[in-house]
């Protein structure tokens, strides 16, 4: 089977919006698209609690017409239009899809972070995890979201394999980043935020990209936006992660980055995995 996990940065921006970056975004798609894998998971999806208008979702569909979707917004008492997520599958693939709330700190429970599909051999989940955020004022209620987190996909192995993926918002080592020695009290790249990523992988799941690409540099899935250079320098952070339980890593045959082109942000990432649905 083939994944896809992209953090789009609005929906609507990519879907329907007129700017040049809107125009960088739909390539991005069109990449996408081409790959035709059989689930996709995006987030950062900055979608009101009404979800997909008539014109957003006929622009979707036309990207993924063999695809259905579901999706989860931001509510009250969270900010509108804030997170979101979005899970697309290949019509055919029996899915249960949850919306699960792990009893995290703050309104992370209902900024629509998380979709889990269950299929008959797996759970696939799709996360966007808490940013730390300016001068780091979130970063103890996002180690709570990681302890939390960690213990949810833990529940989710004991009873199938898990895959799971998303934009973790965590540079985990120093290979992972362009410049490691200036970042050390950044978001993204704390101590604190390390460790829980590190936690998380000792809780039984593997970073299949680093289990593939060992000690590769120079290879990230992200890249400022307020950097005119920052891509052009590949001055980037991988902090895009496909996740799958230790006892069916040897299963997987690909973890990559896709092309993204010019646009800044985040690319998607691939996996591609030998499990039957």
């Amino acid at each position: 089977m083939k994944f896809i996990s992209w953090n789009i940065d609005s929906v609507n921006a990519a879907l329907t919006g007129t700017s040049p970056r809107s125009d960088l975004s739909r390539q991005v798609l069109d990449t996408m698209a081409k790959e035709d894998a059989d689930i996709i998971a995006i987030q950062e999806t900055k979608l009101g609690e009404a979800g997909l208008n008539a014109k957003q979702e006929e622009a979707l569909r036309s990207y993924f017409p063999a695809h259905d979707f579901v999706y989860v917004s931001s509510r009250e008492p969270a900010r509108k239009g804030y997170a979101g997520t979005m899970a697309l599958y290949k019509k055919g693939i029996k899915v249960t899809a949850s919306f699960p709330e792990i009893g995290a700190p703050d309104t992370m429970d209902s900024e629509g972070r998380m979709i889990t599909l269950e299929l008959d051999s797996f759970f696939f989940n799709l996360v966007y995890t808490p940013n730390a955020g300016d001068g780091l004022r979130r970063l103890k209620e996002r180690q709570e979201w990681d302890r939390k987190y960690t213990a949810y996909l833990k529940s989710l192995d004991k009873q199938k394999p898990v895959i799971a993926c998303g934009d973790y918002n965590v540079a985990h080592e120093e290979i992972d980043l362009a410049n490691p020695d200036s970042n050390h009290m950044s978001a993204g790249f704390t101590d604190e935020e390390r460790e829980g990523f590190s936690n998380l992988l000792n809780a039984g799941f593997v970073d299949t990209f680093r289990y593939l690409h060992k000690n590769e540099p120079g290879i990230y899935s992200w890249w400022a936006q307020r950097i005119k250079t920052s891509k052009i320098n590949n001055s980037g952070w991988r902090i895009d992660y496909f996740l799958v339980s230790d006892r069916i890593k040897d299963k997987v045959t690909a973890s990559e980055m896709l092309d993204s082109g010019p646009r800044q942000d985040h690319c998607p990432i691939l996996l591609e995995i030998e499990m039957r649905q």
